[in-house]
């Protein structure tokens, strides 16, 4: 499976600010959907270009009311895709669509109760649901041919879809888990409404990289500065299911190493019971405390490391 096929089924994520956008990727993602965040300001024709499945508006601390303030970008709704507004991004949706928003004396920071009316997006969840929400204003006057799918003590309009065009809003915060059915919602837009299989998975990514590794290497051979660290470590072993002996790994060892950690990346990918890798274990210790030797300063002592690094590793390359 190619880089193409698991990220075509892609969902944009339009960011208006949010302390929890990343969220919102996050609970994509583990709905097995690739996505991309992008700021409220991208280029129409970045959108249309991007062809997503479906786009999601986040939240922000900013307010409709205000004409200066943030708006959809132009062209989404245009895609032929599902939309879903989420707190700022369901309240610009409504103003967009000729709805009322307005500010609220009784706002919402924390735990509610929402009466779920149901809706495509929220039908056969219970008729009450336990939600966070973080919002001062809300929205007032529904736009034509939306209609009502939930409603809390504080916003009587919570949640909103549109009769004909999936185009949904939701007053609450789906990505946080306070939100008990969050997981389900998304789950929900981007499999189910949006049309997604959930390709992006550890196994289809690990699969893709191997593949695209194996078609830029071919027969060459590759060496890797290993440094027994996560990022290090997940390419070493991405580049051994790829190419094999082709590999070779280069660990130095500068004397600065915590207690017993040269042994650890050693037993770790050249022993018996670890990944066995074709580790190579430069014993740079002198080198480095010779090179350090008489220097106090920090951004100083930083430098001559990373330098000492460098010409070790193009030494034993």
């Amino acid at each position: 499976m190619s880089a193409a096929d698991i990220q075509t089924e892609r969902i944009l994520v339009i960011d208006f600010g949010s302390q929890t956008t990343q969220l919102i990727a996050r609970r994509i993602r583990e709905s097995g959907v690739y996505c991309e965040i992008h700021p409220f300001d991208i280029d129409s024709g970045f959108i249309k270009e991007f062809a997503p499945r479906g786009v999601v508006l986040s939240g922000g601390p900013e307010t409709v009311t205000d004409v200066d303030t943030p708006r959809i970008p132009d062209g989404v709704f245009d895609l032929g895709v599902p939309v879903l507004g989420i707190c700022y991004g369901m309240q610009a949706m409504a103003a967009q669509f000729g709805g009322t928003v307005q500010s609220s004396s009784e706002r919402e920071f924390g735990p509610a109760r929402v009466f779920n009316r149901g809706g495509r997006l929220l039908s056969g969840l219970g008729n009450e649901l336990d939600v966070w929400m973080s919002h001062g204003d809300r929205v007032t006057e529904l736009p034509p041919g939306f209609v009502l799918s939930a409603s809390t003590q504080n916003a009587p309009i919570g949640a909103m879809n549109h009769e004909s065009q999936p185009f949904f809003g939701l007053q609450f915060h789906p990505e946080v888990t306070h939100t008990t059915a969050g997981a389900e919602l998304f789950r929900r837009f981007v499999i189910e409404l949006c049309g997604c299989e959930g390709l992006w998975t550890a196994e289809n990514i690990i699969d893709d990289a191997v593949t695209r590794i194996r078609e830029k290497v071919g027969d060459d051979k590759v060496i890797l500065g290993l440094s027994g660290g996560v990022d290090s470590s997940v390419v070493a072993a991405l580049l051994a299911r790829a190419i094999g002996e082709q590999l070779v790994c280069v660990f130095v060892d500068n004397g600065l190493l915590r207690k017993n950690e040269r042994e650890e990346v050693e037993a770790t990918f050249a022993g018996k019971d670890g990944q066995s890798l074709n580790l190579v274990v430069v014993d740079a210790a002198n080198e480095f405390v010779e090179r350090l030797s008489d220097i106090g300063d920090p951004e100083e002592k930083r430098k001559i490391i990373g330098t000492a690094f460098i010409e070790v590793f193009e030494r034993e390359a």
